[in-house]
Parts: structure tokens; sequence; C-alpha cells
């Protein structure tokens, strides 16, 4: 009922915002990703730093219930409209940039084993409709995002994306992260990233208690105070980022543990920056099925995959890519103990990372942003 009802606010909001008159050099971001490598907030910085002759309005949180009438008429308004989710568009003159939110790893769309065929087939129509141009990293992608929403290839335009411009580029140093997050000076510090996908799509319900409970990992040998000492034995420090859909659930997160900091959004909003923007100080990132892994791999550091869910994903929404275990550019545990074992070994994947990084970005040593932006100039 309420998808209905948000439906029929849409239609009632485009049919309000139809009457604004398009303004050249007037971009609207629909950010639906809010500070987790969102192209759309990235993208935005870029243009205000770069062609301040051009209006950027970023939309956050979207989609929503709450925007007010003068939001509705700057996107009716838009020449541009840059959407991080699904197409948006209120005339068909507008320009729709898709940058998307990240490399398809778990299925979505018709692909999908948890998704009905309705909501589909209204999805690929959207795609069809509103769609003008895809940022694209490779064939690879478009192969995936086609598979899934039945994307035409002509949308498709390999431009990269705005997420990875920044990537080695950190605007918080890593002796900063020591100091604000873990309370400490460590010259030897190796800061890691752990970040995992939407664990709640799973349904089920203990997965979010033991997350409510502490155990973020959700390791069935899970001991904080043994993990936070091996971590201290390596001069390792690891930084929690959850989901944010997850985040909303348990909400904010505090450790009392010298080696473990959670990273909350609160965070990333004082310093008014993206996640991406602070990846190039980690040292190693731990996953499970999130598809941060494909961006990471321009760093070419160790990438430690968590697979214990594996068989819960596969069937109840699926991957795209598999078998998992041999086709990710890194170890899989499914223990604390692995975890730790892993984490003290060499790493012997540099290779595989770069047999796929090669395969999913064939836009390298380019900027993203420039690129998109030539492209909406281009007569």
């Amino acid at each position: 009922m309420k998808k209905f009802l948000f439906r029929l606010y849409l239609i009632l909001m485009k049919f309000v915002a139809s009457f604004s008159k398009i303004n050249s050099k007037s971009i609207v971001i629909l950010n639906g990703a809010g500070r987790s490598g969102s192209n759309g907030y990235l993208f935005a910085k870029y243009m205000k730093k770069n062609h301040s002759d051009y209006e950027v309005t970023v939309v956050e949180p979207w989609p929503s219930s709450h925007l007010s009438f003068s939001i509705w008429r700057k996107i009716g308004q838009a020449e541009f409209i840059m959407t991080t989710h699904q197409p948006f568009k209120i005339h068909s003159q507008q320009i729709n940039i898709q940058f998307w939110h990240g490399v398809p790893l778990k299925r979505m769309g018709i692909m999908a084993n948890n998704t009905e065929r309705k909501a589909d087939l209204r999805n690929v129509k959207l795609w069809q409709k509103n769609a003008d141009i895809v940022c694209s990293s490779s064939d690879l992608y478009e192969t995936m995002m086609s598979a899934c929403c039945a994307i035409e290839t002509s949308k498709y335009q390999k431009v990269g994306f705005p997420r990875t411009d920044v990537l080695k580029k950190p605007v918080i140093t890593k002796k900063q992260l020591l100091h604000d997050l873990f309370k400490q000076v460590d010259d030897q510090a190796q800061i890691g990233i752990y970040m995992p996908t939407f664990r709640y799509e799973l349904e089920d319900g203990q997965i979010i208690k033991q997350i409510k409970a502490g155990n973020f990992l959700v390791l069935p040998d899970f001991d904080i105070e043994e993990l936070n000492q091996e971590l201290k034995k390596q001069h390792r420090y690891l930084l929690i980022k959850l989901h944010p859909y997850e985040q909303q659930l348990v909400g904010n997160f505090t450790s009392q543990y010298s080696q473990i900091a959670f990273l909350n959004d609160d965070y990333l909003f004082k310093y008014e920056c993206d996640l991406y923007e602070l990846l190039g100080a980690t040292s190693f990132l731990i996953t499970d099925f999130s598809s941060i892994y494909f961006d990471y791999l321009a760093l070419d550091r160790p990438i430690i995959f968590i697979t214990n869910f594996l068989s819960q994903y596969q069937k109840k929404r699926g991957l795209l890519i598999g078998p998992y275990p041999e086709v990710v550019p890194g170890p899989c545990v499914k223990s604390q103990k692995e975890l730790v074992a892993v984490l003290a070994a060499r790493d012997d994947y540099q290779a595989k990372r770069h047999y796929w990084y090669n395969l999913t970005n064939q836009v390298q040593n380019i900027s993203a942003c420039e690129a998109i932006f030539k492209l909406m100039n281009k007569d």
C-alpha cells in the first residue's frame, strides 16, 4: 500500500513540476547513495569547484515524500537530471545521466531471485523511457547491467564513475583517522575497513540481532576482545562501516576497543566528505558481497571476503558471477579464526586483483568527472 501511495505522490509532483520551464546550465542530482561512494555527491563537489557557472542542486535523501515545492520546481527546471538509482526525469527534453552506485555483483531486477515480475517490467520501462546516458566503466559492466535492467547498448558511455576519481586522493590522512577514530598514534599502523552488503534482505532476524548485540562480523566464533588483541599484535586497526540501510536499523555504534572503531555518517558529514574520499588512507578491505571491492581494486591492496552467508545469498537473491570463491581476488573466510590467520598471512592475490581490475575498468587514468562534463557539452 505504501509503495502504491508513493507512486501516486510521484505522479502528482511530476505533474506540478512539469509546468516549470527548463533552464540551461541547471543540474539536479537525485542522490540516493548518501555518503557511501556516492557518484552524485562527488560529481556535485567537482562541478561546484570547477564549473561554478552551473547551478547544481543535490536532492537527498532520494526518493522522499518530504520534498518542498521549491525542490520539485528545481527538478522540473533542470537541464540535466543525474541519478544514483532508478532513472528519473520530468520532461522528455531533460537529459537523464545515470551514475548508478556500484558495479553489480548481486543479481537485481529481472535477474534476481527475490523480485516480482510486475515490478521488474515496470523497472525495465523506466530505464528505457528515462535513462538517456548510462555511465559505464567496461564491457563487463554493461553486460551485467543490461542482464538485470534490459538497458539498450546505445545508452552506455564509457566515462567511468565520479567515485573512483577520489580513491587515490584521501582528504583525511591515516594519521588523522587514527587520532579521530582510534585515539591512537602508531607509525606502523595499517587501517583496514569492513564494509558488508545489506544483510537485512536475507530476512534472517538472527543476523540483525547479532549485529545489535555487537557481532558486526556475524561470525560464529566472534570474540571482540580476542579480535582486538590479534589486531594489536599486527599493528592493524579496523574501521566498521555498516551498510547505510543496516545502520538505520541498528543506529550508531561506538567502540571501547583500541583497534576497532565505527565509521558513522556523522563523521563524514562533519568533514563534508564521502566515504570514498577516505579509502585511500586504508591498507586493506574486508567485505562479503558488496560491490565496493571492484572499486577498491584501483588501490591494489588486499581484500578479504567473509562468505559464511554465501549459500543464503545465492538462494535468496543470487550473484552475477561465480563460483564466488574462485572468481573473487582475495581469500574467503567463514570464521574469526580464519580471518585472523589471513590477516597475518602473505598477500598472494595481486595478479588476480590486476586481472579483475582490467576486466572491470577499461577507462583507467582519466577523470570521470571531466569526461562526464565533456559529454554533457558535446554537440
